[in-house]
């Protein structure tokens, strides 16, 4: 095979300039991910201290979701809070009991639903490496499957430790989380939420960040008492989607506590670095290799003797 260097080499240089632009692209485009988070957009906030433990909501998910649904007698065997449990490839939603210690014992359990926060500034997002999830005008951060190449970087990333991945799965594969009830064919897609509307004590409610958020300061306001002060959600990990107000210390029923600096912003310098500096070279070692073997000897030449210089 006759291959012209020179000719090679511009189409090379041409791919280098191309990948410096789509790198480029990739920034402006992760840039813009992060504009579509503002106040403006949805949310739902969570009172903890109306919450009875019913675990409707959970039912709920599960139902829209596709998923086996508990039955009447399984919502209400409570030995399901014995143990601590988390969201699942096949359970979205988990409500989970906890009591307090000592004296406090004897008061009233809390009960915490769990799902995925939608972060304002998503780490899952920033961490993909093909955009397999995305966050969305409405607050939601969703998933698409057939962009997935089964990295698990968002897991890693995630700081509410919520994405599960379906390891049983073995050909299909698919990182599972609560989709805001975003997804294609859901019943509730641009809607309030199935768990919002399953809930009988109205412990969630659904509607603009910016609203919902002014509602609990008020609530805090006007019952100082009742609550602690201190919205979970409103500055941790850059903000979430999802508040909660509780009359209980977080970190006491639960909550992990997470720095109010979007962990994106950190994922993406890391990624970022990553890109600019290691995959370039990469791309050009792999350049010069091909290079190499389309300009190497046929196997005719190279059976041919090399002449002497006497000759």
């Amino acid at each position: 095979m006759n291959v012209d260097r020179r000719e090679f080499l511009k189409t090379a240089g041409r791919v280098g300039v191309s990948a410096s632009i789509i790198n480029a692209v990739a920034g402006q485009a992760a840039a813009s991910e992060r504009s579509l988070s503002s106040d403006d957009a949805k949310g739902v906030l969570v009172d903890l201290t109306k919450c009875n433990g019913c675990r409707q909501c959970e039912a709920a998910c599960q139902e829209v979701a596709g998923f086996e649904v508990p039955t009447k007698e399984e919502l209400l065997d409570e030995s399901v809070f014995a143990e601590r449990r988390h969201p699942t490839p096949q359970s979205y939603t988990t409500v989970n009991m906890f009591r307090g210690r000592g004296e406090e014992a004897e008061a009233a359990p809390v009960y915490v639903k769990s799902n995925c926060m939608h972060c304002l500034d998503p780490a899952c997002v920033s961490a993909c490496l093909v955009g397999a999830l995305r966050k969305q005008p409405n607050g939601a951060v969703t998933y698409d499957a057939w962009k997935c190449m089964g990295c698990r970087y968002c897991m890693v990333a995630c700081p509410f430790d919520i994405p599960r991945y379906e390891y049983d799965n073995v050909l299909t594969p698919q990182v599972r989380k609560c989709t805001f009830c975003s997804d294609e064919g859901n019943p509730h897609k641009g809607g309030t939420p199935a768990c919002v509307l399953a809930c009988p004590k109205q412990c969630l409610i659904y509607g603009r960040r910016s609203e919902l958020l002014s509602r609990a300061r008020s609530r805090i306001k006007r019952h100082p008492h009742r609550y602690i002060e201190h919205i979970y959600g409103e500055h941790e990990a850059g903000g979430t989607s999802w508040l909660y107000l509780s009359g209980t210390p977080f970190e006491e029923i639960g909550f992990l506590k997470v720095a109010p600096e979007a962990p994106s912003r950190l994922s993406e310098a890391i990624q970022h670095g990553v890109f600019n500096h290691f995959v370039p070279p990469v791309a050009w070692a792999g350049a010069l290799a091909i290079a190499m073997w389309m300009s190497r000897p046929g196997e005719d030449q190279q059976q041919q003797p090399v002449a002497s210089v006497a000759d």
